[in-house]
């Protein structure tokens, strides 16, 4: 009897090694790629948004269709950071002199979103700060293995994010 439990024991060990250890390897790397891939497409998206000064319903489009080619879903949420340059200005006989510092003021997605339907882009201006970020919404293979085996659960746990933030250097208009 002994001798048929250890067996028993000795085969669950054996496929545990001979295939969830590999699959959920091969999900990890899948994820990893998938990580990098997004982080690319968000870091070139937001580097041509800062160069040109726009954001063109066509540009956000075709961002958003490279993240679905990796098979996930995804929450962006985008930020602009507006220059409301130098809001305290003083001018003495002629003189160019600034009183006060920069202050930024925040434009989200929905607001974005709605410009961009409404006139096919969004323009920004110089100095402008724009911020995209991507999460998957969606639960990957990987991490269906690792709630399954670790009950690892949550609300909040995504496994592909990427960020970026760049600093617009020509005007849109």
């Amino acid at each position: 009897m002994e001798d048929s439990l250890m067996t028993v024991i000795g085969f669950f060990i054996a496929a545990i090694l001979m295939f969830i250890v590999p699959l959920m390897s091969v999900s990890e790397r899948n994820d990893d790629i998938t990580q990098l891939a997004v982080q690319t497409t968000t870091s070139e998206f937001v580097e041509d948004v800062a160069s040109t000064g726009v954001i063109s319903q066509s540009d956000y489009d075709a961002y958003i269709q490279k993240l679905a080619a990796t098979g996930n879903t995804y929450d962006i949420e985008m930020e602009v950071r507006k220059l409301d340059e130098n809001f305290g200005k003083k001018t003495v006989a002629g003189s160019g002199d600034l009183i006060g510092e920069n202050s930024y003021y925040s434009i989200f997605t929905s607001s974005i979103e709605k410009d961009m339907e409404a006139d096919g882009k969004y323009e920004l201006s110089k100095g402008d700060i724009v911020t995209v970020s991507a999460k998957n919404t969606n639960l990957t293979i990987a991490q269906l293995l690792r709630n399954f085996f670790y009950k690892v659960s949550g609300n909040d746990n995504y496994q592909v994010a990427a960020s970026y933030t760049s600093v617009v250097v020509n005007n849109g208009k």
